[in-house]
């Protein structure tokens, strides 16, 4: 980690010697057109409506906006999008942009895998989600029916800009929303993130990821560990009729995780009573909202991309730390959301 002028720069460096630099601080995104490839003659900015920010990357470029909400995190909007690069004439050696939150570069990341097999991708990361995880790392998808990003691609971005700067108009909602995430570093080394400046809060959880990515760049091992608190956060906003944003989700994910190896033996009541002051310390949920059938969650939890051969699967605290905890007993899991819910 070091410093750009007066922003803070990660590196994500890969063993095979690609790299992907990440600017963090206040006016991050004024660097936008030093980070798109010198051969690219066109720039096409994916962004939503409410977002309200503008870029510049310094060579001809056109807006395409999708819609706003996980009901547009589909195919047809890659779709879409792709026919649209098309009849604009985009060419393999351009670049696409994702300015926005975690939904805006996850979809416009996914674009640019797969239109024509491949165009660079530089992200704008508007939201505190998306500038400590969404963006990071090169994972983007789309949701099925089944489940949320059951269908995607790993295609890391050519940079990624997290102008702190834009936090500061983020709704209540959607900073409580990365908050979650946030919360979810404290057990990856984290520490006392509350207690950092936001610029270094930030660039402390890029630098995190970025050493976990750079280790397993396809999720084959240790990059699950990041998913800490989502196997449960994902069934949680598929399941029922609630306004559980993903961030408030994770919470309570990380905490049920906590119950749930507890359960196990591998963790003890304090342990659980840590998970649930450093989730409350940030204002977040610690419980389900009420009503949810514990059956429906079960079995979104069991299409969750986690899953493995084994069967139910969930990152779990330890005497180690975190580990990839597979075919754990459904009975259990069962009992222990009849608990929480």
């Amino acid at each position: 980690m070091g410093e750009s002028g007066s922003l803070i720069e990660v590196v994500l460096d890969l063993p095979d010697g690609r790299s992907c630099p990440v600017l963090v601080g206040d006016g991050a995104s004024a660097s936008l057109a030093e980070l798109i490839p010198a051969r690219a003659q066109r720039v096409a900015i994916v962004t939503q409506a409410n977002i309200g920010v503008e870029v510049d990357p310094g060579r001809e470029h056109r807006v395409f906006t999708i819609g706003d909400g996980e009901q547009f995190k589909t195919m047809s909007t890659v779709e879409a999008l792709c026919s649209q690069f098309a009849e604009w004439g985009l060419t393999r050696t351009d670049c696409v942009v994702g300015l926005g939150g975690g939904l805006v570069t996850d979809v416009a990341g996914f674009a640019a895998s797969v239109f024509h097999r491949g165009l660079p991708v530089v992200h704008v990361a508007t939201s505190l989600l998306a500038q400590i995880d969404a963006a990071i790392g090169g994972k983007t998808g789309v949701n099925l029916p089944e489940g949320k990003n059951l269908v995607g691609a790993f295609w890391q971005p050519a940079g990624v800009l997290c102008d702190t700067a834009l936090l500061e108009t983020l709704p209540p909602r959607e900073w409580r929303c990365g908050l979650g995430e946030l919360a979810k570093y404290h057990w990856l080394g984290g520490g006392r993130l509350d207690e950092l400046p936001l610029d270094e809060r930030v660039a402390r959880c890029v630098q995190i990821k970025a050493e976990v990515v750079a280790s397993d760049e396809r999720e084959s091992g240790r990059r699950a560990l990041l998913n800490y608190g989502h196997t449960l956060a994902h069934a949680l906003e598929i399941a029922g009729d609630h306004d559980l944003r993903h961030g408030e989700a994770v919470a309570i994910g990380l905490v049920f995780a906590a119950r749930l190896a507890r359960a196990m033996g591998r963790i003890d009541d304090e342990a659980v009573a840590e998970h649930r002051r450093v989730v409350a310390g940030y204002d977040l949920p610690l419980e389900p909202p009420p009503g949810l059938d514990p059956e429906e969650l079960l079995a979104l939890m069991g299409r969750d991309k986690k899953v493995l051969d084994a069967g139910l699967t969930f990152v779990l605290d330890g005497p180690d730390g975190l580990e990839v905890v597979a075919g754990v007993d459904p009975v259990l899991v069962r009992s222990t959301l009849e608990e929480t819910s």
